[in-house]
């Protein structure tokens, strides 16, 4: 099934690796075939991962977007995912944590990004980070 992006006016995603970034008008790119798709806003530097469910996010993202090395990111994102659910009391946050180590195992790595963005948005409540 076809991938489609609309992008924005000078929008940078990575591609497989390479960053790629869009012109000066909107654009739709439409990959046909697998491929690992990551848009600016979704890429964390690593000074960024600098909250414990920001330091789950960042080596799952590693994992997505340098899958021939994921075993290299594996353990990082163990350890951190297993700090985490430590102080974790509540349950749905747990499920998803339970959710992501699955969707990694099974090397789904867009989808366990997608729900670390769920761990991201339950921690800045909880410290305070959102409006």
């Amino acid at each position: 099934m076809p991938l489609k992006l609309s992008l924005r006016p000078g929008e940078r995603f990575v591609l497989n690796g390479a960053v790629v970034q869009n012109g000066d008008r909107r654009s739709v790119l439409v990959l046909q075939n697998k491929a690992s798709v990551l848009r600016e806003k979704d890429i964390m530097q690593a000074e960024e991962a600098n909250t414990p469910a920001r330091r789950i996010y960042f080596p799952v993202m590693m994992m997505y977007l340098d899958e021939p090395s994921a075993d290299r990111y594996y353990d990082e994102f163990v350890r951190r995912m297993t700090e985490f659910m430590g102080v974790i009391a509540n349950p749905t946050v747990l499920a998803d944590c339970v959710s992501i180590s699955k969707h990694c195992m099974a090397r789904e790595y867009y989808k366990a990004l997608m729900l670390c963005r769920r761990l991201i948005e339950y921690e800045d409540e909880r410290l305070g980070n959102v409006p």
